[in-house]
């Protein structure tokens, strides 16, 4: 047998990518029995069982001798979108702990406080997050801006930390569902071959009841945690609020991410040291005790990362587009399948924009053969790729959030709203769209 007959053969893994999709099963099974075993969901340690489900994945791929499953496994820790992740993550932590140790973030909560009552804080918060991200397209980016800002209020109000954290991460993604700058859109219209502004009228359709109900939803919760957030007002230090007033609107002029942070970091820097907030040397301290406190969410990204390109090596997002296709028999089912596909291989890459890419053509060819309209079809990619993203406890949003916030990213997921509402309306749009037309 000739080398190029043997790598067919070890390319062939395709017809049990079931195989490979078990590491994502062992990950939700440790998982819960971590969280059961310690009886708090909060304390599960997400480096050891991204440990031990990594090393797992290995076994999964048939027919590769251990150097290239490692090596399999390194390239996707290495990937230049996750490498450029790792960045936001480092920046992140530097400007989020200089800033907060320069009383930035006490001066912003101070300032929104002065402007809002403490009960319509929380629902503010979530508007504030779908504005914010609606104008720059990312969110990663909102939720670099407003957590930080999120936590603080917290404390203050005495809501819950991860009730606070959830509602700018679920208004978060309210952008990536309708910015016309944001990368799933963009990634949606192309692979569908549709206009943005068509799309945008079919997300608009589904999205803002979703957006509406959570943010009354966060409005009434806010009014019943009322008395007990009374908070006394400090005095205004306005100045202080100078790096998240930049922040905020650099990210909204459309500059890159990272030298938004860069800036804002260098600016609480001179502000700090200028106010007394600390000494040059206490800012260079604050800004490694940030990057440090960013190690285990590194950690984590990579070794999803890893484990990710494991299973896409070894058939499983090809089981799943094979598996899903072969069952559609109408346009409604084809448009649960295109849903389900994209959805699911969110799971397995953790990145809506890289689903969205992974199943596009395929989502096409089944909406031209069933009649499903291309702006519908962009529609549904962009939408369950973002609910599947806004839920993953192992995605770049979760993980940045419970960073910043200092918990666990399990604690956030019961408080997500948006998504679970998001959801609801985007599966009774299939439900009333099939049986209208």
């Amino acid at each position: 047998m000739n080398v190029s007959q043997h790598e067919d053969r070890r390319l062939r893994p395709r017809r049990r990518g079931w195989v490979a999709l078990l590491p994502l099963l062992l990950l939700a099974l440790l998982m819960a029995a971590m969280g059961i075993l310690m009886k708090d969901f909060s304390k599960v340690p997400m480096t050891v069982v991204f440990l031990i489900t990594s090393i797992a994945s290995l076994f999964t791929l048939r027919g590769y001798r251990v150097e290239e499953r490692v090596h399999t496994f390194s390239h996707g820790a290495g990937r230049s979108n996750l490498l450029l992740m790792v960045w936001i993550f480092i920046l992140a932590g530097a400007f989020a702990s200089s800033a907060k140790a320069m009383g930035a973030v006490s001066a912003t909560v101070d300032l929104t406080l002065y402007c809002l009552p403490s009960s319509v804080v929380l629902g503010g918060l979530f508007l504030a997050a779908c504005v914010v991200s609606i104008c720059i397209g990312t969110s990663v980016g909102t939720i670099v801006a407003l957590v930080p800002v999120a936590s603080e209020m917290a404390q203050r109000t005495g809501t819950l930390l991860p009730l606070m954290v959830a509602a700018v991460v679920g208004g978060s993604f309210f952008g990536d569902n309708l910015s016309f700058i944001s990368d799933t859109t963009v990634a949606a219209t192309r692979t569908q071959g549709c206009n943005m502004r068509d799309k945008f009228r079919t997300n608009f359709r589904i999205v803002l009841p979703a957006a509406l109900i959570c943010f009354l939803i966060y409005v009434v919760m806010g009014f019943e945690r009322g008395q007990s957030g009374l908070v006394q007002q400090q005095a205004l230090y306005l100045w202080k609020v100078l790096p998240y007033a930049m922040v905020l609107i650099l990210a909204i002029c459309g500059v890159n991410v990272l030298l938004v942070l860069c800036l804002g970091t260098v600016l609480t820097g001179i502000v700090g040291v200028a106010d007394g907030a600390y000494s040059l040397g206490g800012w260079i301290d604050s800004m490694a005790q940030g990057i440090t406190g960013m190690g285990d969410l590194i950690l984590i990204s990579m070794m999803a990362g890893g484990l990710l390109e494991v299973v896409r090596k070894g058939g499983g997002v090809t089981y799943l587009v094979r598996g899903l296709t072969r069952r559609v028999s109408s346009r409604r089912g084809a448009e649960w399948c295109i849903s389900i596909l994209v959805a699911l291989t969110n799971c397995c890459t953790a990145n809506n924009t890289v689903a969205i890419l992974s199943v596009g053509s395929v989502a096409k060819d089944i909406s031209e053969r069933y009649g499903v309209s291309r702006q519908r079809a962009a529609s549904l990619l962009d939408i369950f790729s973002c609910i599947m993203q806004g839920i993953l406890p192992y995605g770049a949003q979760l993980l940045m959030a419970s960073g910043l916030a200092l918990i666990s990213p399990i604690d956030i997921i019961p408080y997500l709203f948006y998504p679970m509402l998001l959801a609801a309306c985007a599966c009774l749009s299939i439900v009333l769209y099939g049986r209208r037309n």
